[in-house]
């Protein structure tokens, strides 16, 4: 009658069993990074095709032989280009990448790199007003930073008060005639021209006995 096998003693695993481990956890992890990586690219082949379509229909707007067929170019390109930034958005978000939507916060060094300052009349200071690069978070990690432009104290751009406007001297009296001689005097006009009535020859000779 055989008896139970002999136990195998239970010991910590050898360096060759560590590095085996090590190996196929490594394998792994390439398999999964590679699946990764195909999906990625398996989804970006329909915004590669979409692109094409918006290089084609560019064509069409320079080729426009009348205003309606440029404009109607020109609104097809806009919804194909939305179109394509959509698709891709999406994507990122099936990939946990997200933009940090950077306006309206104060400014964080950590995710954020002011590349400018505006003055703002009500914003606090600091506060993000535009992102002249959008911001991306991977997770919870930074992927990419955002330049931003923040507020600084101030009045508005275009604020400015207009200064009042001087007393200007009357145009006539400045007025030069042509040529920057003297100002030309009036003509004279004798008592005939300008149809005065004559005074009478008694009057005339009262005044010169007079005299």
């Amino acid at each position: 009658m055989n008896g139970p096998a002999p136990a195998t003693p239970t010991g910590p695993p050898s360096e060759l069993d560590k590095l085996r481990r090590r190996v196929e956890a490594l394998s792994r992890k390439r398999d999964e990074a590679e699946s990764r990586l195909q999906a990625l690219l398996s989804s970006l082949l329909p915004l590669d095709d979409l692109l094409a379509d918006t290089r084609r229909r560019t064509g069409a707007l320079y080729g426009a032989r009348s205003a309606r067929e440029a404009t109607s170019a020109a609104l097809a390109l806009s919804e194909q280009i939305d179109a394509a930034h959509l698709m891709l958005r999406s994507e990122f978000a099936r990939h946990d990448v997200r933009p940090m939507d950077a306006v309206g916060r104060t400014v964080d060094p950590a995710e954020m790199r002011v590349v400018g300052t505006q003055a703002h009349p009500s914003a606090p200071a600091g506060t993000v007003l535009r992102e002249r690069v959008t911001g991306f978070r991977l997770g919870a990690s930074t992927l990419r930073v955002a330049q931003v432009v923040v507020a600084v104290p101030g009045p508005a751009p275009g604020s400015e008060a207009v200064p009042a406007a001087e007393d200007s001297p009357d145009p006539a009296a400045s007025e030069v005639p042509p040529g920057g001689g003297r100002r030309a005097q009036p003509r004279r006009t004798t008592r005939s021209q300008r149809k005065l009535p004559r005074k009478s020859s008694a009057g005339r000779r009262r005044r010169s006995r007079r005299t």
